[in-house]
């Protein structure tokens, strides 16, 4: 009985042993061809005979699910701290843009962006924020909300104090003060007549037509009479100033003058401003002195129009398209291509005054 037990058990064992021959047969078998019969479809791929086995559980990544998609937001305006803005905002372009167009050609109110109202913009200079509503404008038009001009002016008038001080000692404060209270009354008066000479050009300008007379929110017997009292005022400080400071002050009249009819003849009026906003460059040094060094004072007034030049001729380059069409000429357009290399000529020249003006002074590095 044991005996048959152990020769079926070894049957059974040398039968599990033995590999499948039908299924050994078809794993190696070619697959059969693809006729159009059996596959009206068309051919589908094949897989290969032995496909590799998947990896171990522990080899595969964690599928986690995808990030959900930012909230949308609306391609007509952003807001952001309470200010509704268009998506075509630029710092370069006015904020107010051209409304959306639905697919039928109609505009779409929905996506136009509102307007803000003047009372929720917010104020653009201590302009808007501090003066009554009544001197807004006299301020606007003596350029008080844009003080780079004033120092522009100021400048030629402290090299020139400072370079007239005695060796080891300060400038005078006392002139330092005159002359900047001067500056910028000067500069206020020199815009006021430009403005009322230029009021029929600055309307077509675009960067000057919300100018007060351009825009008509003051008129020009208005405009003569804030001149003049900027004037007294001027002569006030003038008076404070020795006799030959006095004639040479108020012959700084005749070039404030004039300054805005140059760009209606030549190309050059950046050089004719030269002459102007410098003359403190020569007033300064006669108010110490009570006399002019020419050895001194002309490469220092020369350095300043050079320096004019420079600063001016970029400044004149964004008006370069509406002066053709206006017919005014300025110096960007005279130099055209050839900036850089006029302006690099300028910059060098204005070095090399300021550098004979100081060694003519005895000035030390």
């Amino acid at each position: 009985m044991a005996l048959l037990r152990a020769a079926a058990a070894a049957d059974l064992l040398r039968r599990h042993r033995r590999a499948p021959l039908p299924l050994l047969l078809s794993a190696l078998s070619p697959p059969p061809p693809t006729t159009p019969e059996s596959c009206p479809d068309g051919p589908s791929p094949v897989a290969p005979y032995f496909a590799p086995p998947p990896p171990p559980l522990c080899r595969r990544r964690r599928s986690w699910p995808p990030p959900p998609p930012p909230p949308r937001v609306s391609s007509s305006s952003y807001v952001g701290r309470g200010i509704l803005l268009p998506a075509t905002f630029s710092i370069y372009s006015p904020l107010s843009t051209s409304s959306s167009a639905s697919p039928d050609g109609s505009p779409d109110e929905d996506s136009s962006p509102p307007h803000p109202s003047p009372a929720a913009a917010p104020p653009s200079s201590w302009v808007d924020r501090w003066l009554p509503q009544a001197a807004r404008p006299y301020a606007m038009l003596a350029r008080l909300d844009k003080p780079i001009g004033t120092w522009l002016l100021a400048w030629p008038c402290f090299w020139s104090i400072s370079m007239a001080a005695m060796p080891g000692e300060l400038p005078d404060m006392r002139m330092l003060a005159l002359f900047g209270c001067g500056a910028v009354l000067l500069r206020g008066a020199g815009c006021t007549v430009n403005d009322l000479l230029d009021r029929d050009i600055d309307n077509k300008v675009e960067r000057t037509k919300s100018r007060p007379f351009a825009s008509g929110i003051l008129t020009p017997t208005q405009g003569v009479g804030f001149l003049g009292l900027q004037l007294l005022l001027g002569l006030g400080i003038l008076l404070q100033l020795n006799n030959y400071s006095r004639i040479l002050g108020a012959s700084s009249l005749f070039l404030v003058f004039s300054y805005p009819l140059m760009k209606r003849f030549t190309f050059w009026p950046q050089a004719y401003l030269g002459l102007t906003f410098n003359w403190g460059a020569l007033l300064g040094w006669a108010a110490i002195k009570e006399s002019l060094d020419p050895a001194i004072i002309l490469p220092l007034y020369t350095a300043g129009i050079c320096w004019t030049l420079v600063y001016d001729t970029i400044y004149a380059h964004q008006d370069k398209e509406d002066d053709l069409k206006v017919g005014v000429k300025s110096t960007a357009l005279r130099f055209g291509d050839l900036t850089k290399h006029w302006i690099s000529g300028f910059g060098v020249a204005c070095i090399g005054s300021l550098a004979l003006s100081g060694y003519s002074a005895d000035l030390g590095w």
